[in-house]
């Protein structure tokens, strides 16, 4: 897997982070469609990739702060393992409006690399079986494939079994 640079594969913050720390990744662009009731499930489709393997971002509160919870879109998210994995006690899911505010995109492409303002991270335990995994890259319609190594390291995220199913 090496670096593709693509027509605006700079045009996202997520694409510009990776490319800034030496990170090897594949950018995978689709069309998306917005009657799609999934835009992980749509994303894993598009690619002919094992929805395992391709995570979505998803920002909660925990205990009033805003984190970040990165899960396969196969599954769902655990708010109460997410809350245990960055020391809180409550988790509640963000408000779309506040998630999109804080990270500098929008629901549906929000990205868990080169957000607006840095928040504490979780990806679930299950990145760590794949040599890749993939992440919104920033827009709908386009993911990013990385080390899960890499991704946590961009993200410093901790790592933890907060997806289920």
């Amino acid at each position: 897997m090496g670096r593709k640079k693509r027509a605006g594969s700079a045009g996202t913050p997520a694409t510009v982070a990776a490319t800034r720390a030496g990170v090897e990744f594949t950018l995978h662009a689709y069309e998306h469609d917005p009657a799609s009731p999934s835009y992980g499930e749509e994303a894993a489709k598009a690619m002919g990739t094992d929805p395992a393997r391709v995570f979505k971002t998803l920002v909660a509160e925990v205990d009033g702060a805003l984190t970040v919870a990165v899960v396969p879109v196969s599954g769902t998210l655990d708010l109460k393992a997410l809350a245990a994995a960055v020391g809180g006690k409550r988790a509640v899911m963000a408000d779309p409006a506040a998630a999109e505010r804080a990270t500098g995109y929008v629901r549906g492409g929000i990205s868990p690399l080169g957000q607006r303002r840095r928040l504490p991270t979780v990806v679930d335990a299950s990145a760590g079986e794949y040599e890749t995994v993939c992440v919104s890259a920033g827009r709908r319609g386009l993911e990013i494939e990385l080390a899960p190594a890499d991704l946590v390291r961009l993200t410093e995220a901790v790592t933890a079994s907060v997806g289920r199913g």
